[in-house]
């Protein structure tokens, strides 16, 4: 991923410094595994640890010769280590190891975006209790539809951001797994426990079966969550885009003082992070499809879905590490102009309360489509005479007489409207 959109830890866990560090812990596991079982003397597996280290641009050298990077790898560590270097990789081979590792690369990147997860929680958490009393209009096919507030427009995310983080750490819970059983799986030259020991050492779980490679069902699952959680971040964004329209203006995100909005246009404020976040919500999803076709391989392997893995993996995570990153500033600093959300709400001038005339009017006896004619028939007064929904309800001679003042007064309440928003809240956990 280019540099504009990653952050140094996310970047750190997919640097090639990290990756072969992850790889050489495999090796010294299952050499310390098959001293344990005493297939490596003492003094060698001593010699080994001491001297196994690699380099980077040397490595660089010898896959240039060989095309394989897990043999050039092994032939840096045998240029260290010496003599002892036989007993490296004995009974491995190269997916036991760049699977082992990449797992928990990937249980790194994971613990990354949960972090971020929880920072988004907490933002909107915050501004939900902050504006859970502040009433804006609902809208539905982006029509006034009836009154809520902006905490419950806030808590709604922060109840699918939970949903994300149980996401994620089902994911990852099902990529922590290591294989070291061989070329097919089989465990024909490389003892079990060999793998139970790496894995547990790793903090990784063994597979229950494998061929050459972990099932990439794994993968799959991880990027999937992913995308669904870089969905979220969209919609949320698209929302605060929407709300940010010139002719709405109830939300705006942050602009700082040195700021541009347009090199043309010096008046422009523009959203230009939600627009970010929308954007690189679509390699996320593209990356998720990449990956369920990694899942289908050639008998107990092909290498189809290696080169794939080596871009969408990285570029997921760091994307979404990102994007979190991103989304949570533009949270904690979203301006919110409430005065423009009373505005609004006035704009449909009280019609956004005809649900509980027509309930009303049920109650006295009508059917429900008497009542629902007759509440059309009010509200297309509304807009063609441009009066107060309630005071055309008071002027209608057929139904003013059915009701008492406080009836009325009652179902164009606002508070009365929004009275289980407390519970809604405590149903949330906020």
């Amino acid at each position: 991923m280019i540099p504009r959109y990653s952050l140094p830890k996310m970047s750190n866990v997919w640097g090639e410094r990290n990756r072969f560090a992850k790889m050489l812990d495999v090796e010294l596991y299952a050499c310390e595994a098959l001293s344990k079982l005493g297939l490596i003397p003492r003094r060698a597996m001593a010699h080994i640890a001491r001297y196994a280290r690699f380099d980077v641009e040397r490595i660089k050298e010898l896959e240039a010769k060989t095309n394989h990077d897990v043999i050039a790898f092994l032939q840096n560590l045998a240029e260290n280590i010496g003599e002892d270097s036989r007993y490296v990789h004995m009974g491995l081979t190269s997916s036991d190891v760049l699977d082992t590792a990449l797992s928990v690369q990937l249980v790194e990147a994971c613990d990354i975006l949960i972090y971020g997860i929880k920072r988004l929680l907490t933002a909107l958490r915050r501004k939900a209790r902050q504006y859970k009393k502040t009433p804006m209009m609902g809208r539905t096919h982006s029509v006034h539809a009836e009154p809520m507030t902006f905490g419950l427009k806030m808590a709604l995310y922060y109840d699918e951001t939970n949903r994300n983080l149980e996401r994620l750490l089902r994911a990852r819970s099902g990529i922590a797994v290591g294989k070291i059983s061989g070329a097919v799986g089989t465990y024909a030259n490389i003892d079990p426990f060999v793998e139970e020991y790496v894995c547990r050492k790793l903090k990784l779980k063994p597979a229950k079966i494998s061929n050459q490679i972990l099932q990439r069902d794994r993968h799959a699952e991880l990027l999937t969550a992913i995308a669904i959680i870089g969905t979220s971040l969209e919609k949320f964004a698209t929302e605060f885009r929407n709300l940010q329209h010139t002719e709405i203006g109830e939300v705006e995100e942050y602009f700082s003082p040195t700021q541009k909005g347009s090199s043309a246009m010096p008046h422009k404020r523009n959203p230009i992070m939600c627009e970010r976040v929308c954007g690189l919500a679509r390699i996320l999803r593209a990356n998720a499809i990449a990956a369920m076709e990694d899942m289908v391989l050639w008998h107990e392997r092909d290498i189809s879905h290696s080169s794939v893995e080596r871009v969408i993996l990285p570029d997921s995570t760091i994307l979404l590490d990102y994007m979190l990153d991103k989304f949570t500033d533009i949270v904690m600093k979203l301006g919110v102009h409430q005065d423009a959300m009373l505005e609004n709400l006035n704009k449909s001038k009280g019609a956004s309360f005809s649900q509980r005339v027509l309930l009303a009017l049920v109650e006295k006896g009508f059917t429900r489509d008497e009542a629902y004619a007759k509440v059309q028939r009010l509200a297309f007064t509304v807009k063609e005479k441009g009066i107060d929904f309630k005071e055309a309800l008071l002027e209608d001679g057929e139904l003013a007489g059915l009701f008492a003042k406080e009836e009325i007064d009652r179902m164009f309440d606002m508070k009365y409207h929004l009275q289980h928003v407390d519970k809604i809240f405590r149903r949330v956990g906020i």
